[in-house]
């Protein structure tokens, strides 16, 4: 079968690294397509340039190219319908359709859902004018949680700590900070407890568990500064535990799936629920309709069972005939190394050499990265590296991820020296 991987990111070098160990795929590197792509990409995949905006022209690559699957990586492209336009050509997509991508399309369609089907999650107010969302900020406490309803590239959310600060935050927010993503705000109730992700597969009848992860999504060391797409992860979360992740499917993603088929816009593809796990139990924060970035490298890096399978079982509505996915039982960690600046404007063009990185149980995906004429790799975007390791828990991952960071040249570059602490911290205490 042949496959196309759409996005350029390092969910898509962590998802076409798995997907070229699929059963599904000939071996030949022409069976298997990526568009656009990246240097790390391009390893797995033969790259083409394809506008993922143009939906007519992605559907005549896939018959040019007999196209038996389609990944679809990025959030843009499932908001924008392309699965859509692809199943209207009998292309089988992973993915969610327009309408149910509203998930992470609109924060007020989440919140408006939970709702409706009894989800646990915070008490919110959907706002759409500078003057109604001031006014809305009586019925809630500091710290406040402001988000622009649309796609903000994990960047929409805001915590201002006084009422003159999310005032300002507001001003900001209407006046355009955000795009057309900011054309409305939902207010919410600030949340008590740790987050977690958990994610489920689900060809709009069938749920199956796919593993859970902690990301770290502020900049600094501590969780400090602004929010970013996520600067580290690991995987599993221990915090989420059997009993808690039993709860989630039962109380979240199943009511989630099934009121959507009820509704008439049935849900296929991957489900990425960000959790708070509270003292009344785990709570939505919001919905992804894609793998998180970098959650998905620690999550390729642990599964064992065919990726390619999976997907078209859950494209094709055949999830049922699949058994549970399977993970190795190791944790893994994923370091981002992002170029200076970020999440502000980054410093593009820094020369990277990864020559020295000769570790066992590493892996490099890239994010933003190109190669110049000379054939040297570049930094390309904000979050330019994902230095995954994996161990017998998260302190021997953390350690060797560290180790392969400290090995990469990248003067323009910096990191997080902290991810998995929390982790580590519990892992001590419970070795004394």
């Amino acid at each position: 079968m042949n496959i196309l991987l759409l996005g350029s990111g390092g969910r898509e070098h962590a998802l076409s690294w798995k997907l070229a160990q699929s059963r599904l795929l000939s071996g030949a590197q022409d069976s298997f397509y990526a568009a656009p792509g990246n240097p790390g990409i391009a390893e797995h995949a033969t790259c083409v340039d394809l506008d993922l905006s143009d939906h007519r022209a992605v559907a005549e690559f896939c018959d040019m190219r007999r196209i038996g699957l389609v990944v679809i990586g990025p959030e843009a492209p499932l908001v924008d319908g392309l699965a859509d336009s692809l199943r209207g050509a009998g292309i089988s997509v992973f993915g969610p359709g327009k309408a149910a991508a509203q998930l992470e399309g609109s924060k007020g369609f989440t919140k408006d859902l939970c709702e409706r089907a009894g989800i646990p999650t915070a008490a919110y107010v959907r706002t759409a004018s500078l003057e109604q969302a001031v006014a809305a900020l009586d019925g809630f406490t500091p710290p406040y949680v402001l988000k622009a309803d649309g796609l903000a590239a994990g960047k929409g959310v805001v915590i201002p700590e006084t009422y003159d600060a999310a005032v300002a935050e507001l001003e900001d927010m209407f006046g355009g900070r955000f795009g057309e993503a900011g054309a409305e705000v939902v207010i919410e109730e600030f949340m008590q407890g740790e987050e977690a992700s958990f994610f489920a597969l689900t060809d709009g009848a069938t749920i199956l568990s796919f593993g859970c992860a902690q990301d770290h999504k502020r900049v600094g060391e501590g969780d400090t500064g602004p929010n970013t797409g996520g600067m580290g992860a690991y995987s599993p979360a221990p915090v989420l535990n059997a009993v808690m992740r039993g709860e989630v499917l039962e109380r979240i993603i199943a009511p989630t799936v099934r009121t959507l088929a009820n509704e008439g816009t049935p849900y296929s593809g991957v489900l990425f629920a960000g959790l708070m796990l509270t003292a009344e139990g785990p709570k939505l924060i919001e919905y992804n309709c894609r793998f998180g970035d970098p959650e998905c490298q620690v999550l390729m890096t642990r599964l064992e069972s065919d990726l390619g399978e999976l997907m078209l079982a859950c494209a094709d509505s055949k999830l049922g005939t699949c058994g549970p996915v399977r993970f190795s039982a190791q944790t893994a960690l994923t370091v981002v190394l992002a170029a200076k600046g970020y999440p502000g404007a980054p410093e593009k063009g820094g020369a990277i050499d990864l020559s020295a990185v000769q570790l066992p149980d590493v892996k490099i995906f890239h994010a933003g990265t190109r190669r110049d004429a000379e054939g040297v790799l570049r930094a390309d975007g904000g979050r330019v590296l994902n230095v995954t390791a994996t161990g017998l828990a998260v302190t021997q991952a953390q350690a060797a991820a560290y180790r392969a960071v400290d090995a990469i040249v990248f003067p323009t570059g910096f990191c997080r020296r902290d991810i998995g602490a929390r982790e580590i911290a519990r892992e001590a205490a419970l070795s004394e």
